[in-house]
């Protein structure tokens, strides 16, 4: 199992257990692991995302141009009071 699967759950189980309502944004940046992580979602019941970005491949300014407007898109929609960004991608200088 990976990390990230693993502190994904981690996090989601502490929302559930406090009734703190959470969602999932996955930025689809890494297309190659979409069956892993599929395995991965299944095997520990995460729920879906609720929001794929779908950015795919690119070079690291076009995928972090492509995370920085999805992304802020979707915090004025949503209007969260925590975020927490997880991962070792193009995401991390988002946080």
């Amino acid at each position: 199992m990976r990390r990230r699967e693993i502190l994904l759950m981690r996090m989601i189980r502490a929302c559930e257990r406090r009734n703190e309502e959470y969602f999932v944004l996955d930025t689809g940046q890494q297309h190659y692991l979409c069956t892993m992580d599929r395995v991965f979602v299944e095997r520990l019941g995460l729920p879906e995302a609720r929001y794929n970005l779908d950015i795919g491949s690119g070079t690291h300014g076009e995928q972090t141009g492509k995370n920085l407007s999805g992304v802020e898109k979707i915090l004025l929609k949503e209007r969260p009071d925590v975020v927490l960004v997880e991962g070792d991608t193009n995401t991390q200088p988002l946080n």
